[in-house]
């Protein structure tokens, strides 16, 4: 039977990623489907209606969510299951024709962006171009630009064909920044500097965006949260340089929540993923959001979110899985 679900304004309906098996119908409120356009890269918002139907696709389909579906006001929905959904849908054919209109227009948006990018040439190769920075750090002994840049190449392409390599080589620039700091000592497979060019130190290297980071950070560890928030807040509003600018909208919601501002964080950290769904520290948001429902007594809202940390890809032996499963396990009790 369909099944009546409210969620309030910045919830999270479901993940991009997510195995789709339910049909939703919104009655009230307004729901937005955030993804990226897969020949710019983009970000996308297509905005549901009361009256209209999403997450079809994935649920006929039987295929994951395409996009992360967030409620951005007090929204109440209808939960179909597919032959639930597939026995309305028979007795309806307003709603046949509608979902037809709606995937016909999908197919030649999807036929037309295809067709540029096979028309692209190949310089553009992403790709490449992100393994030759890291390479390009690496030989120049900026150890933690490297790692990050390494790092980043394998969220993005673990499959890619480079990425044996990059592996490799993130393990050089871990090994080489605990032994060497970042700008000391020899850069393993780089050219070889003078002694004087090798002994800058680490915050030489940095720039004012990197240095204003860590300092910030560094109030995080003097319990100053409030402000820690304004100094993370400055940098996001700055974007000078993106690798800190994402960075910094991670300690945001991390500062709200050690402020006990919960609900600021789950709606902080709902743009932060639709935003940002492959962000490097998206495990460790979602158990603050998880956290954040728990101090609001929602405890099947929190649980959803652990739960999905435990369903990443990430090791079992990772620190914020660990945490997602005790968390889980203590409300289970």
């Amino acid at each position: 039977m369909p099944k009546a679900l409210q969620f309030r304004a910045g919830s999270l309906i479901y993940f991009q990623g997510d195995t789709g098996e339910l049909v939703y119908i919104l009655q009230q409120g307004k729901v937005n489907l955030a993804y990226q356009d897969i020949e710019t890269g983009e970000d996308i918002h297509d905005l549901v209606q009361p009256g209209e139907f999403f997450g079809v696709k994935s649920a006929l389909g039987r295929y994951p969510r395409e996009e992360n579906a967030v409620a951005m006001q007090d929204s109440s929905l209808v939960a179909f299951s597919v032959p639930e959904f597939e026995k309305m849908a028979m007795a309806n054919t307003r709603i046949i024709m509608k979902m037809l209109k709606v995937f016909s227009n999908q197919l030649r948006r999807l036929h037309k962006q295809v067709s540029n990018l096979m028309e692209k040439e190949e310089t553009r190769n992403s790709e490449g171009g992100l393994f030759n920075v890291g390479q390009y750090y690496l030989k120049n002994k900026r150890f933690s630009q490297a790692k990050y840049v390494f790092g980043r190449y394998l969220t993005y392409y673990p499959s890619g064909r480079n990425a044996a390599q990059a592996a490799k080589f993130l393990e050089v620039a871990e090994t080489s920044l605990i032994r060497y700091g970042n700008g000391k000592g020899p850069a393993p497979g780089g050219p070889q500097v003078s002694p004087s060019e090798g002994t800058a130190s680490r915050s030489g290297d940095m720039s004012d965006t990197a240095k204003a980071y860590y300092d910030a950070v560094s109030l995080i560890s003097q319990e100053k949260y409030q402000q820690a928030y304004l100094s993370f807040k400055k940098i996001e509003d700055a974007n000078n340089e993106p690798e800190y600018t994402a960075k910094s909208i991670y300690e945001i919601g991390r500062c709200l929540y050690l402020l006990g501002k919960y609900e600021d964080c789950i709606k902080h950290y709902t743009l932060m993923i639709a935003k940002y769904p492959k962000h490097p520290d998206l495990g460790d948001a979602l158990f603050f959001m998880g956290q954040s429902y728990e101090k609001r007594g929602s405890k099947d809202q929190a649980a959803m979110f652990y739960k999905k940390i435990l369903s990443l890809t990430a090791s079992e032996d990772s620190a914020t899985h660990i945490k997602a499963k005790r968390a889980l396990k203590a409300l289970e009790a």
